[in-house]
């Protein structure tokens, strides 16, 4: 019989995204290896745990955030898995986001909603550089396609860093100057419950003039937040998961990977800081209000003319022209982001998910599904729970 594996999880439990690691890497366990797990209950950047030192073990999770972490973690001698990338120098195989891919989606989630303005509010330059690379991400992103993006020259002082009150009074100053309506994506949940409060000082209206979106789904942060915080989920589970993997096969005799392994997004949450359609078009937003209550419930494009009161040859242009969709076009768009919401958050069978969803039949919402997102739904709700 294989002697049992030792393996320390040194990931903080005080966040929202290290329990989601922390719980993706206990499932594997569960399913795969049965380590025995040395863990213990601890913040983002407290010390290293005193046992770590003394400790005969065979491989680490690690959340890795100061020199004095990475030099404890190292004199162990035993596969790691790092799964922060706050110290670029470490050459150990990291597992994390893949942030060009969050910056799709926040960007997409921003322009459906006819913004042509935009900002993003991180942190200050090379705190974090997964923010920084987040915050470049967007901005290339939006330069791809022809738009600006105003940033947050976020500093600290020369001689200390700011107080809360004063970065909060910045943050102010600049969400006011900016050109309204604009979309405005913050590295994450806590920036963006700064922002948000930022917004209430400044008298700036959310999600009217300024509609913010962020990355985590932490759902603490963002029920914290007033109106409530749309964030990207970012599937921490599915990483934890993946980093027990790689690191089973490393304690196996596998060499670790050159390259950081980046996951994809799960997508969206959607709430109320981005519930807002950027357009005066009147007509426009009864129709998109419109389709987006009843887009379940098998409405059809005369539905959405009848309710308007206007020709499809009238209303369709206008559509474009805020949306860049035709009408059937958002009516397909909202149904199956209803389903993506169905198959990440719940065990009903995709035959049930599609009826729910206003498709007659499965078969035409799994090829409407595929052409979407570029997987069957099948597939699609195995990759949300890191299965795959």
């Amino acid at each position: 019989m294989a002697a049992v594996k030792r393996v320390a999880f040194l990931i903080e439990t005080s966040r929202a995204y290290g329990r989601g690691l922390v719980r993706g890497a206990a499932r594997y366990n569960r399913e795969r290896a049965r380590w025995s797990v040395y863990f213990q209950p601890h913040g983002l950047d407290d010390p290293p745990p005193a046992w770590l030192k003394d400790w005969q073990g065979d491989g680490i999770l690690a959340r890795i955030g100061s020199r004095r972490v990475a030099d404890a973690v190292l004199q162990v001698g035993v596969p790691v898995v790092e799964l922060r990338g706050v110290l670029l120098d470490l050459e150990l195989p990291l597992i994390g986001v893949n942030n060009r891919a969050v910056a799709r989606l926040a960007t997409g989630h921003l322009r459906e909603r006819g913004f042509r303005n935009f900002g993003f509010c991180g942190l200050p330059r090379g705190a974090h550089p997964c923010m920084d690379e987040r915050c470049d991400c967007f901005k290339q992103v939006l330069d791809e396609a022809g738009f600006k993006c105003n940033e947050f020259k976020a500093g600290r002082g020369r001689r200390r860093r700011d107080t809360w009150e004063e970065e909060q009074n910045k943050i102010a100053e600049w969400v006011a100057a900016l050109p309204k309506p604009v979309g405005v994506m913050t590295c994450n949940d806590d920036r963006g419950l700064q922002l948000l409060d930022a917004c209430r000082r400044a008298g700036v209206l959310v999600p009217d003039e300024v509609a913010v979106i962020s990355v985590d789904n932490d759902d603490y942060l963002c029920g914290l937040a007033i109106p409530p915080l749309t964030s990207i989920d970012v599937l921490p589970q599915r990483i934890g998961y993946q980093a027990a993997a790689l690191l089973d096969r490393m304690m196996a005799g596998t060499p670790p990977p050159k390259q950081p392994t980046l996951i994809h997004p799960g997508g969206i949450v959607t709430r109320q800081s981005t519930d807002v359609l950027a357009t005066d078009d009147r007509h426009v937003l009864r129709a998109v209000t419109f389709i987006r209550d009843h887009a379940c419930r098998r409405i059809q494009v005369a539905d959405v003319l009848r309710h308007v009161k206007l020709s499809r040859a009238s209303l369709e242009p206008r559509l474009k022209k805020a949306l860049g969709r035709t009408i059937h076009q958002e009516i397909q768009r909202v149904q199956i982001e209803r389903a993506k919401e169905l198959l990440t958050t719940t065990e009903i069978p995709i035959k049930h998910i599609a009826r729910r969803c206003g498709f007659k039949y499965v078969q035409y919402m799994s090829r409407v599904f595929r052409q979407a997102t570029g997987s069957p739904p099948a597939r699609y709700r195995k990759r949300a729970r890191g299965s795959v």
